[in-house]
């Protein structure tokens, strides 16, 4: 009787292909997020805090703020502009939303009626307003842009002035013109004190705080 005797090893499972086994695994990997638009959204928003804590420190000892459409003009002309202005006086080009939100809760709030289209901003440091305003009034005649690129407004002591007020800025008399007005009338008949006492408050306020100090000069030195 003969007996028969099972293989001593069974076959095996043939394994997976190896391409299939990585095709899986890298099916289920995360993608990875391009990070260059956040890295653009936060240099933006740095760019208009930067942009609006400028605004503020412009604001500053500033007596007037006028905007001036400058939407058409060329670098070049912007250029020559700032150099013709005084040193007493900054123009900056910025958005009207991040001016407005520079000058929210302040007195110069009252521009927001002119937050339109493209603007540079004319911040004038100094009580000398028509000398301020003069360089650009030039420019403008130069160029030939008085009805393309004029002020679209300005405040000034809280007051709004649209672009067809801004004679009333640009003829206010200078100090030393109202010193000599209000010492002339000082030392004239009555009745020319009372025509100078009929000035804006401001001028007279002015003139007589400067009389004062010249007086107390005058009787130290004596």
């Amino acid at each position: 009787m003969e007996t028969s005797f099972l293989p001593t090893t069974l076959p095996t499972a043939k394994p997976l292909p190896a391409f299939r086994t990585l095709s899986t695994a890298a099916s289920l990997r995360p993608h990875p997020r391009p990070r260059s638009s956040t890295i653009r959204a936060a240099i933006t928003r740095g760019r208009k805090e930067e942009t609006v804590a400028t605004v503020r420190e412009q604001l500053e000892g500033c007596y007037l703020l006028a905007g001036i459409k400058y939407e058409g003009l060329t670098v070049k002309q912007l250029r020559s502009i700032r150099d013709a202005l005084p040193e007493t006086c900054s123009l900056l080009v910025a958005k009207n939303t991040l001016v407005g939100k520079a000058i929210e809760g302040t007195p110069w709030e009252a521009l927001k009626p002119c937050m339109k289209g493209m603007n540079a901003w004319l911040f004038v440091h100094t009580e000398e307003v028509p000398t301020a305003l003069k360089p650009y009034r030039a420019f403008q005649k130069e160029e030939r842009v008085e009805e393309t690129n004029d002020f679209v407004g300005a405040v000034f002591e809280g007051k709004f002035y649209g672009p067809g007020e801004f004679k009333a800025l640009e003829t206010m008399p200078s100090r030393a013109e109202v010193y000599a007005k209000l010492l002339g009338a000082l030392q004239g008949p009555a009745t020319s004190l009372v025509t100078t006492l009929q000035a804006p408050a401001r001028d007279v306020v002015a003139v007589l705080s400067a009389y004062v100090r010249k007086l107390e000069e005058e009787a130290g030195s004596a």
